[in-house]
């Protein structure tokens, strides 16, 4: 995983402790896709967040976000699943980070299927928390 932002030694160990707990988001949000969680899901989101999906759907703030995964989480999974793996991080401020996550979609039996994705996740820590800002998922063409 990359780690961008110019530091002092001390800065880097905040860095990488701030890195760990976003990967830890990314990780809950695989946990809640794959255990179509939606209320794991949408807890991972600041109130007005902005997500676009892999299909283009734009939405804004947590209420939309959280009727679009109602309907669609639920079932989602049942002849697929996806994992997230974060392959980089900048921090464009200590409390602000832009999120670049691998997306693969797999059979139940782990087969890849489809194209991978490659999501953009812009992070933000509030209340000690990081949250979900603004999210474009994006499939890679070509694999």
């Amino acid at each position: 995983m990359l780690i961008r932002m110019k530091t002092t030694a001390s800065d880097g160990q905040v860095q990488e402790a701030e890195s760990e707990a976003i990967k830890q988001v990314i990780a809950t949000l695989e946990h809640s896709q794959q255990n179509e969680l939606p209320g794991e899901f949408i807890g991972l989101f600041r109130h007005d967040a902005i997500w676009t999906t892999g299909h283009g759907k734009r939405l804004t703030g947590r209420d939309e976000i959280s009727d679009f995964t109602h309907k669609v989480l639920p079932g989602a999974m049942k002849e697929s699943t996806a994992t997230y793996e974060v392959v980089d991080v900048l921090f464009i401020r200590p409390d602000v980070a832009a999120v670049k996550v691998h997306a693969q979609y797999l059979t139940l039996g782990g087969q890849p299927i489809g194209n991978p994705g490659t999501p953009l996740y812009v992070m933000a820590k509030e209340d000690g928390k990081w949250r979900l800002v603004a999210c474009q998922n994006t499939e890679i063409l070509g694999g």
